[in-house]
């Protein structure tokens, strides 16, 4: 009986080895095969290249200068913005004690090394252009016994306004961005740390736009209408925007290299807007959705003809369209936009909740953005399908030197 079993499992044992013999006979044939065909068309194999990813993670935006950070830089994906509301018991001392620990872990953050008690510092080693911008409300300016611009104030009422006072107003401006959400993510948190015993959050407002690598570098950006958002925009770095932005206002001496900014909170009305066709669409906005060229162009650099009429003698670009609105005859009642869309959980049956960061900044608000938003309120026919929730002004004081820190010309 043994000597069966034995011989039994030696039947299965050599079953087993031919088997596995094949197996390995049919790779080497193939391997053969394989080899052959090469060797007739005349391919060599060669190991694959596998270049490395190219990662803008590492990229670093320089925090100190003469003006600050994030204006004149291109426009990061992600952005938040803080608004803070300062404690009663936080005097002049204490602001600067608050704004020298902030602007140093604001350096600290944006150049890919963790802030000072930082509890996750391994979040802090992606800066993906980082920038840190402050602003100062008119409570700020109180408690330092400062001169105000004259700008420095609530906007004036608008009749297309609807604001919530959850969206409005504030005393300090936290502008937070980079080209990663995980950045601003961490940066915002511990930049709120150093102002626990200062202030208090007011709003936190936070905003996109394409991602890194998505188009090609300098296309504008679109907002959720599917519309080009800020196509007129002055460069960064002429003699145009140093005028608009940092230009020639009747700044107080504290603010000279700083500028105006202004923070209108958009809700775009999604829903209604989808039952507008193409052509309501572009003649609302004055120009053609594809390219974002003027009604009367071909290129979105064109320069628009407000004077061309189509057969029957009505304007190519109607008067009431959004960019005939926001055109002024005088040059200098021009702004620099910097805006963000902004997309959040839908109420009730709605199928949105979206809208735009609209972010301008320029040397004087009252003689810039202000005549601007009263030709948009009286005659915009955008407005049928926006509605500005929230508002909010701010100074941008100027930059600092290393080992000095944002708002130094306040004390």
């Amino acid at each position: 009986m043994a000597d069966d079993q034995h011989l039994a499992a030696g039947r299965r044992l050599s079953r087993r080895h031919l088997l596995l013999g094949g197996a390995a006979a049919g790779i080497g044939a193939a391997g053969a095969i394989g080899i052959d065909l090469a060797v007739k068309t005349g391919l060599t194999t060669t190991a694959t290249t596998v270049s490395a990813p190219v990662l803008n993670g590492n990229e670093i935006t320089p925090f100190y200068g003469t003006h600050q950070a994030g204006i004149e830089t291109t426009p990061q994906a992600h952005m938040t913005y803080v608004a803070l509301d300062l404690a009663k018991a936080t005097d002049s001392s204490a602001l600067r004690r608050m704004m020298q620990v902030l602007t140093d872990d604001a350096a600290r953050l944006t150049q890919g090394t963790a802030a000072l008690a930082d509890s996750e510092p391994e979040l802090a080693v992606v800066p993906a252009r980082l920038t840190v911008t402050f602003g100062f409300g008119a409570g700020v300016l109180a408690r330092t016994i400062r001169p105000a611009p004259t700008w420095l104030q609530p906007l004036p009422p608008f009749a297309v306004d609807r604001l919530d006072a959850a969206w409005c107003d504030g005393d300090l401006l936290l502008q937070i961005a980079s080209d990663d959400p995980v950045t601003v993510a961490h940066a915002t948190r511990m930049l709120l740390k150093d102002t626990r015993s200062f202030a208090e959050v007011r709003w936190v407002q936070s905003g996109f736009r394409r991602a890194p690598g998505s188009e090609k570098p300098g296309t504008t950006m679109r907002n959720l209408f599917g519309q080009v958002d800020g196509t007129a925009n002055p460069t960064p770095g002429s003699d145009d925007f140093e005028q608009l932005v940092w230009g020639d206002a009747a700044h107080p001496t504290w603010l000279e290299g700083g500028t105006g900014f202004v923070l209108r909170r958009i809700a775009m009305n999604l829903d209604k807007w989808d039952k507008l066709d193409r052509s309501g669409r572009e003649a609302t906005m004055g120009r053609k959705l594809d390219t974002g060229a003027p009604l009367t162009g071909k290129r979105e650099t064109d320069q628009p003809d407000f004077a061309a009429r189509t057969a029957i003698g009505f304007p190519v670009i109607p008067e009431f369209s959004h960019m005939r609105r926001a055109r002024s005859d005088d040059p200098n009642e021009r702004i620099f936009r910097r805006g963000y869309n902004y997309d959040e959980v839908p109420t009730g049956n709605s199928v949105s909740n979206s809208g735009l960061l609209f972010v301008s900044f320029q040397a004087d608000v009252t003689r810039q953005y202000v005549p601007l938003q009263r030709r948009l309120n009286d005659l915009d026919l955008l407005n049928e399908w926006t509605t500005p929730i929230g508002s909010a002004v701010f100074a941008i004081p100027p930059g600092c030197d290393e080992g000095g820190y944002i708002g130094h010309t306040l004390f």
